[in-house]
């Protein structure tokens, strides 16, 4: 693994919190977590709070040896690298050179891989010749563009060609000489600081081979002693010249003044730069011999001619391949003895003894100063993740080399376990006596009745008796599996956390077959290495491989268990004390045999005699309970047939002899199998030639070349004594037998032959009735019941729809709903129970209508355009389901897209009343919304609309505030612009209306101003009303208003003119022929009412024509006529005189009275006016009668001339030349009848009459009336005068009264003026 490649942390294993009653029996508590915690090989319990039992080993007295790790040489990868590196460094150092290693990229060259990857691509030549060396750096994941492909060349060939050359074992005369860089190019590769690596061990050593010096790291956090570094040399290594060979060979014939070898007496350059020939001494042909070079045959250039230090043969420094451009300072072997170095085979690797011993406390101490100056803080500081991730960064990179110390497999019987015994030398209170005999108690645990472990007589140190371990920082225990595969137990008295790794049973072989094909290199050498506990391998690559690795943080009072075969490694997090010890329950049996066949296949010693175990088990049938006597039953019949069929092909093999052997009384060593080392018990096979080897029936031709005849089967049973031993068992076991056969055929039935949960119940009874002894069998049939139980009620309850509890991971209840999956898995966890429960097919048909809801709600959801009324649908389809539905959430929010979907099509097919309040309306809904494409879509043609439509809607508003308005066109031009929105836009709605009121205006005062008769004035001040309210630049309007002020103005001046003060009459009411004239009298006329006509409210009719006018007139006559009529008869008699109502005031005629001369009413002289008497001529009318000045016709003419100019028709105007008509007729016709005799008869007339008395008679004032017209000298028709007399008579008050006979008294006081101005108006 890549040491740059962060560790990521495996998944964690199951964690156990047993409570108190099932913590009390430890195998049943084991056995009940079995099948859930060998899924994961390894699990963590956690005791009772309450059980905390005493530390009882003796602290002051124990003192241990730990071992030496390395930790760079415990992972299986980085130890490959480490041999091959050494083996490269020893290459050179037989050379007398020193291995140097380059960097490249600022980080050390992995010399391993280059020379992998080379060797893949065929190899130096080829990745020269087709140049790829460009290819290998990026292999070496070294960065493109930088030219690394040369570099790695030249390091490859200044490095590793050589050795690979070497390896080839090519001929030193036919290799073409590869050309080396010089020493002056070396020294641009500065060499990294390597510490050198011990390749040779002295013989005295019995330990394997270790490495004494590593290389260190950059930053320096190394832990080194003196005992680490060991520098032992099997010979004296030392590159001699010519001459030096020369001093050696004459020491060696007793030539005198030669020095000693060794390495405080080496040859000086100058010692082995001198020639040989210059040595006069040697005469010998022998000695001659020696200095010709063995590769050319040439003694000459002597100079360059080398001595080997390990055979003393000559060569010449450029025949070696590669030549050698010095003479190499140090020891030099040539090739061949060269070769037979490096052909030696590797020693196995293990673990050295650190040399000194420590107490408990001592190395508490080292160990925590070694933690603290390593991370550089306290050592309770230090998170658990840290020293993991840092553990294995160490393990992983040949870069650093750090050392720790184990205290490992410490004897507990040596030094007193941690658990407090019997007899000990602690001294427990009374109450902590119960941990004596506890199961948790290690030295209990391996022999308590349901361990099998107990039939083993030997007490075996590790399985049976616990071992101590003594912990520091990254001090580690590799991968390995428990001998025998048995259980194992791990408590950790005290102290800092234990990181554990493990695998489970059934990836054992895969685990193993991944680190043979990952480090082959370490298996070919030690096949068995896995059970050497020397080698670990990271977890993430093996997981990266497929193998399931689980973790655990193992802290101060908790147990570990690891399960049969299951690999498991670690490491301690810091200062710790645990203890261990093994045992094997019933279940494990099988898997033991399985383990004693697998150590023969690798000659590995077993540890005890599994046959033996069976045997002694067998023999004592009645001792054990029928659940362990069945299964030591069922492994007794594998072994005797697998004995059975061992011995036949013994005995067909020849072998003849046979002798009983009491194995049991002979030591393991002697009774091992020499092939296979295993530890034999019910046979074995021996000759004469070897008494002291035996060998297992297995191996029987294996054992010596000797005849078959020549040998013996040694046996410790014969098939006859093993049959009743057999027989008894099977009798003890024969009734659990055939209820356990049919528990187990109900256990395993597939579906079509399942039981019921009655038949179920039946078998746990009929085992209660029976008295069967607690066993895996029966719990299973219990947990199948209640598990069974338990999946029925909650199909009942899902049935009924009802909520039900659920058991989730971690301990408690939940109250939750099924997930749809949950159910799946439920419906097939039903399915998959042992037994039938009659609610499965129901809850079957439930959870095939959920998954067609869920492909129902599927097709739904990805549905372009959702359909509400289909997921509606779903939704109440979903009610019907007590399950806890992901897809709801997803209907919800697709229907609340659908449902803002169809909102927005419908907004948009009424867009009459598509407002922009409901475009924000509906886009703040769609914001809220779960995003989708349709949504979005919506959301960008509303966003867009809004924003066209808000544009358009301020840019009509502006349109209609700004003043002065603008003119039609650019509002048409607007409104093109916009175009057609769909949305209703009150503003635009606005200035379609007003373009549309202005273009219909337009057209009246089109028509309005090309009429050829003038129209009413009524149409000129609709039009300026209209023009005023329309928003729009109207050119006409101007001429109009001038127009309208015009006629306002000559009604101001014919009102001035006409109108009385504070008059109640309107102008066109004055200048109109009265219509408000009753026979009862005229009618009033408020203010209001004035007020009301001037606001349109009981107008006046307007007459048309002047026949109209003329016709209103007569009307208007005859109403006088008859008003005068009816006001003359008022006071025919007194009683009528009395309670006649007059006056304004409506009372009766009383004092002072006044007449109007035009109604004839009569009014108190206090409640009217008397204005209209002070001019003297004029007669007087009372208030009612009196509408109007009475203008001359100077002031009249201009009022005419100014509405004759105004191109309209006034009521007014036409009402004025109507009055001003009858005025000049009414003159015309005064002017003819004042120039004629008649009238001025009349005046006389009528002066006779007023001056006449009351005693006149009618003969009396016809006389004057001659009288005085004869003095005019008046001409009188003698018709005329007559009727004229008659006339002024008939009007003659006096004569009236004379008439009637009768004056009331008030009359007399009425003044003769009121009579005068009377009758000139009735004239």
């Amino acid at each position: 693994m890549n040491p740059a490649v962060e560790f990521i942390p495996p998944p964690e294993c199951p964690v156990f919190e047993p409570t108190p009653e099932e913590f009390a029996d430890p195998f049943s508590f084991i056995s009940k977590i079995r099948p859930i915690a060998e899924k994961t090989g390894i699990c963590k319990v956690r005791p009772p709070q309450n059980w905390q039992p005493p530390f009882a080993c003796d602290v002051d007295k124990l003192h241990f040896t730990p071992r030496i790790q390395r930790l760079n040489e415990l992972e299986a990868q980085t130890r490959v690298k480490l041999n091959f590196l050494d083996q490269i460094a020893k290459f050179w150092e037989l050379q007398g050179s020193t291995l140097k290693i380059p960097h490249v990229e600022r980080k050390i060259l992995d010399l391993f891989l280059l020379n992998k990857l080379v060797a893949e691509e065929g190899g130096f030549e080829i990745v020269c010749k087709e140049r790829r060396w460009s290819k290998i750096a990026h292999k070496m994941a070294y960065p493109p563009g930088k030219a690394l492909g040369s570099l790695l060349r030249s390091h490859y060939e200044r490095i590793l060609y050589p050795y690979n050359l070497f390896q080839s074992g090519a001929s030193l005369l036919c290799v073409q000489k590869p050309s080396l860089i010089n020493d002056e190019k070396d020294q641009e590769y500065k060499p990294h600081d390597i510490v050198q690596r011990q390749s040779l061990h002295s013989s005295e050593m019995s330990m394997p081979a270790r490495r004494a010096k590593r290389m260190r790291s950059e930053v320096g956090c190394v832990k080194t002693e003196a005992s680490d570094i060991m520098e032992v040399h099997a010979h004296d290594l030392r590159p001699k010249t010519r001459s030096g060979s020369m001093k050696c060979e004459s020491e060696k014939y007793n030539m005198h003044g030669m020095k000693k070898e060794g390495s405080e007496n080496r040859p000086t350059d100058s010692e082995r730069a001198r020639p040989l020939r210059n040595n006069r001494n040697m005469t010998t042909s022998n000695i001659v011999d020696l200095y010709v070079c063995l590769i050319c045959g040439q003694g000459n250039e002597e100079d360059r001619l080398l001595l080997c230090d390990g055979c003393d043969d000559s060569y010449h420094t450029f025949c070696l391949i590669p030549p050698l451009q010095d003479v190499p300072k140090g020891d030099w072997r040539c090739p061949k003895c060269l070769a037979q170095e490096c052909s030696k085979p590797q020693e196995a690797f293990g673990f050295e003894q650190a040399p000194r011993d420590y107490t408990l406390r001592a190395f508490g101490e080292m160990a925590d100063a070694f933690k603290s100056d390593y991370f550089n803080m306290p050592v309770h500081m230090v998170p658990t993740e840290l020293v993991e991730k840092e553990f294995w960064r160490l393990v992983s990179t040949i870069e650093e080399d750090v050392t720790v110390e184990y205290g490992a497999d410490i004897a507990s019987k040596e030094f007193g376990s941690g658990f407090p015994i019997k007899n000990g030398k602690i001294k427990l209170r009374p109450d902590e006596q119960e941990y004596f005999d506890s199961g948790w108690n290690l030295n209990n645990m391996p022999v308590l009745e349901p361990s099998v472990l107990t039939h083993v007589s030997a007490d075996i140190c590790g399985m049976k008796l616990p071992w101590l371990y003594v912990g520091m920082c990254f001090s580690s225990f590799c991968w390995h599996i428990e001998d025998h595969w048995s259980y194992s137990i791990n408590y950790l008295h005290w102290g800092e956390p234990k990181t554990w790794y493990g695998a489970p049973a059934y990836v054992a072989e895969q685990l193993e077959n991944v680190m043979k094909r990952l480090a082959p290199e370490l298996f070919e050498s030690q096949p068995d290495l896995l059970h050497q506990l020397v080698t670990i391998m990271n977890p993430n690559t093996l997981m990266a491989h497929g193998v399931p690795v689980y973790r655990t943080n193992q802290c101060a009072g908790e147990f570990v268990i690891t399960f049969p075969r299951a690999y498991h490694s670690g490491f301690n997090q810091g200062f710790n004390f645990a203890e261990a010890v093994n045992f094997c329950t019933m279940d494990w049996l099988p898997m033991g045999r399985q383990c004693v066949e697998h150590y023969r296949l690798l000659n590995r010693y077993c540890v005890f005699s599994h046959d033996e175990m069976i045997c002694k088990m067998a023999s004592k049938s009645k001792d054990l309970d029928v659940a362990l006597a069945s299964a030591v039953y069922k492994d007794m019949i594998i072994m005797i047939e697998e004995e059975k069929k061992l011995r036949e092909a013994v005995r067909k093999m020849g072998v003849i002899e046979s002798v009983r052997e009491n194995f049991e009384l002979l030591p393991d060593d002697e009774r091992q199998c020499a092939k296979c080392k295993t530890t034999c018990f019910l046979s074995a096979i021996s000759c004469i030639c070897k008494s002291n080897q035996l060998v297992c029936l297995y191996h029987a031709k294996e054992l010596c070349s000797c005849p078959p005849h020549r040998c013996h089967l040694r046996y410790r049973y014969a098939l006859d004594d093993l049959y009743p031993i057999l027989s008894a068992l099977k009798l003890h076991v024969a009734t659990y037998d055939e209820w356990s056969s049919k528990v187990t055929d109900a256990l395993e039935a597939k579906d079509n032959e399942k039981k019921s949960l009655s038949d179920f119940k039946s078998m746990v009874e009929e085992a209660e009735k029976k008295k069967f002894p607690e066993n895996d069998l029966l719990k299973q049939l219990r947990e199948a019941i209640v598990e069974a139980e338990k999946c029925a009620s909650v199909a009942q309850q899902l049935l009924n729809n009802k909520r039900q509890t659920r058991y989730r991971s971690g301990g408690g209840k939940s109250q939750n709903r099924l997930t749809a999956a949950e159910l799946q898995a439920f419906v097939k966890q039903l399915y998959a129970l042992p037994c039938v429960i009659d609610q499965a097919p129901l809850l079957k048909d439930l959870l095939h209508s959920v998954e067609d809801f869920q492909q129902r709600s599927e097709k739904a959801v990805s549905d372009e355009r959702p359909n509400t009324s289909e997921l509606q649908q779903l939704m109440d389809l979903s009610f019907g389901f007590d399950i806890e539905l992901p897809q709801l959430q997803h209907l919800r929010e697709r229907l609340e897209q659908a449902r803002w979907l169809d909102e927005v099509q419908l907004a948009h097919a009424t867009s009459d009343s598509f407002s922009l309040d409901e475009m924000r309306r509906l886009i703040d809904s769609g914001v809220g919304l779960v995003p989708h494409q349709a949504v979005e879509r919506a959301m960008a043609q509303l966003q867009e609309l809004l924003t066209v439509s808000e544009q358009l809607e301020e840019k009509a508003h502006n349109l209609l505030k700004t003043r002065p308005p603008h003119s039609l066109t650019n509002l048409l031009a607007a409104l093109e612009e916009g175009g057609a929105i769909p949305a209703y836009l009150p503003n635009v709605l606005v200035l379609k209306e007003a373009v549309q009121k202005a273009r219909s205006w337009l057209e009246e005062v089109e028509i309005f101003q090309s009429s050829d008769e003038h129209p009413p004035v009524e149409t000129l001040v609709e039009l300026v009303t209209r023009g005023r309210a329309i928003p729009v630049r109207l050119d006409p309007l101007p001429q109009l208003e001038s127009l309208l002020a015009d006629v306002e103005s000559w009604r101001e001046c014919a009102a001035k003119t006409f109108l009385r003060k504070n008059s109640t009459c309107s102008l066109y009411e004055v200048l109109c022929p009265r219509s408000d004239i009753c026979a009862t009298g005229l009618k009033k006329k408020t203010k209001k009412s004035k007020e009301s006509s001037q606001n349109g409210k009981g107008k006046v009719p307007k007459l048309q024509s002047v026949a109209s006018f003329h016709e209103a007139r007569l009307k208007e006559m005859e109403s006088f006529r008859s008003l005068q009529t009816a006001n003359s008869m008022k006071f025919l008699s007194d009683m009528d005189c009395m309670e006649t109502k007059v006056c304004v005031c409506q009372k009766a005629a009383t004092g002072s009275m006044l007449q109007c001369e035009l109604c004839k009413d009569w009014f108190h002289s206090s409640c009217v006016s008397m204005v209209n008497t002070h001019h003297g001529e004029l007669p007087w009318l009372c208030p009612l009668c009196q509408r109007s000045e009475k203008p001359s016709f100077e002031q009249i003419l201009p009022l005419l001339t100014t509405v004759q100019k105004i191109p309209v028709r006034l009521p007014e105007g036409e009402a004025l030349n109507y009055v001003f008509e009858r005025a000049m007729n009414w003159q015309h016709r005064t002017e003819q009848l004042l120039s004629r005799d008649e009238l001025r008869l009349a005046q006389i007339t009528s002066q006779v009459a007023i001056q006449a008395w009351q005693g006149m008679t009618k003969q009396m004032a016809a006389t004057e009336l001659e009288k005085r017209v004869a003095e005019g000298n008046l001409q009188v028709n003698s018709g005329n005068e007559s009727e004229l007399i008659t006339a002024v008579c008939n009007t003659n008050p006096f004569e009236k009264e004379k008439i009637v006979r009768y004056r009331p008294p008030w009359q007399t006081c009425i003044p003769a003026q009121g009579l005068y101005l009377g009758y000139i108006l009735t004239c």
